[in-house]
């Protein structure tokens, strides 16, 4: 825990603009709609005299990158692999808020709120300012305790409490994070494109996944730990001591037929309690059907030509782009004369034509090519 001024972070606004105007935010359009509030904490609150920065570790007890060497099974991040962080961390800053009010008295009048992602608040830049740890190339608070495995929150209040020093960049010429990226998503140390990052394109993306970044994902359905789990500062962070934040062991490397399964019912039933469910059940399988792709594993491919007939126009979409990689091309053009005439969709039937190419769209006869059978949708 540590304490900031509410007027510590007097760079953020100016960078904040800067990272907006140039649209490295993507879709996430709640961040350019209070950027004033965001980057201030007395726009959002005139009474704040003080802000309570807490960092709660989720350190992992294996190695988080160890799945991406098994290509038939979905890599999830480590955070949303437990119970969802939201909950906890505000249960933790309702406790401290209350000891706060307590020792302040009951003449104390100390107002007091309590932020998890919920407002618009820069808890990186805060937490730095606090003492917590550093912004690291990554753009990711780092500690020196804790490496890169930190969950913060916020606690705002009228109390005036004595601020704690702010922690200095110790990253020195080490850019770990920044040479692992699979999609190149740092422009520059410090800087992040978010439009390229695995963890906004598999989460925060609502549309279809780039076709140039696809196979960079690899086998990561939801988030990505590459750039947090090679901070040289990860060697001094000990395991998660709360329960509640620990990883569960049955949602690591779980096999991509599987997940290629779920309906609705069942993908909430599986990740109930975790970050996962908000993300909803098409999001995440349009995520699995890419993994299915990238796999070139061709016993995955019944999974990816069951998904190709799915519901969801995404998931349709995601799994073109698999079939079109796992199966040879005969059966893949069988397979676009059994579904391409009745596709409505028009992004699902660009990913039909992108697999075809040029050449073989305007010839699709259904009577021509009589799918195989592992290729019946």
């Amino acid at each position: 825990m540590g304490v900031a001024r509410p007027d510590s972070i007097p760079a953020a606004p100016a960078r904040l603009v800067s990272w907006l105007e140039a649209g490295q935010h993507g879709e996430m359009d709640w961040m350019e709609e209070t950027p004033g509030r965001r980057a201030d904490p007395r726009a959002l609150w005139p009474q704040v005299k003080s802000v309570v920065l807490l960092g709660m570790s989720y350190a992992p007890d294996s190695d988080p990158l160890a799945t991406l060497a098994r290509p038939d099974r979905a890599a999830i991040s480590v955070y949303a692999r437990s119970r969802d962080y939201h909950d906890v961390i505000k249960g933790k800053l309702k406790q401290i808020a209350g000891a706060l009010a307590k020792a302040a008295g009951p003449g104390g009048d100390v107002g007091f709120k309590v932020f998890v992602d919920t407002a618009p608040v820069m808890e990186k830049p805060l937490a730095a300012a606090a003492g917590l740890g550093w912004q690291g190339k990554h753009t990711v608070l780092v500690s020196r305790r804790h490496g890169s495995w930190l969950f913060l929150g916020a606690i705002y209040t009228t109390a005036v409490l004595p601020p704690d020093e702010p922690e200095a960049d110790h990253c020195g010429s080490c850019r770990r994070c920044l040479d692992i990226c699979p999609t190149d998503a740092f422009p520059a140390p410090y800087e992040l494109d978010a439009r390229r990052c695995i963890a906004y394109l598999t989460i925060e993306h609502k549309g279809p996944i780039p076709r140039d970044l696809r196979e960079g994902i690899g086998n990561r359905v939801f988030g990505c730990d590459d750039c947090l789990a090679v901070c040289p500062w990860n060697k001094f962070a000990a395991v998660a001591r709360e329960q509640k934040l620990r990883a569960r062991t049955e949602l690591g490397a779980m096999p991509l037929a599987d997940l290629a399964r779920l309906d609705d019912a069942a993908f909430r039933a599986l990740f109930a309690g975790t970050p996962i469910k908000r993300t909803g059940r098409d999001r995440f399988v349009r995520n699995v059907a890419i993994a299915i792709g990238n796999s070139r594993d061709v016993a995955l491919a019944p999974s990816a030509t069951r998904l190709a007939g799915d519901a969801s126009p995404l998931v349709r979409g995601a799994a073109v782009w698999a079939v079109a990689r796992l199966l040879p091309r005969r059966d893949f053009m069988a397979l676009a004369a059994a579904l391409l005439p009745g596709e409505a969709d028009d992004e699902v039937r660009d990913e039909w034509q992108a697999g075809l190419g040029p050449d073989g769209a305007s010839g699709i006869v259904a009577a021509e090519f009589p799918p195989t059978e592992d290729a019946r949708p």
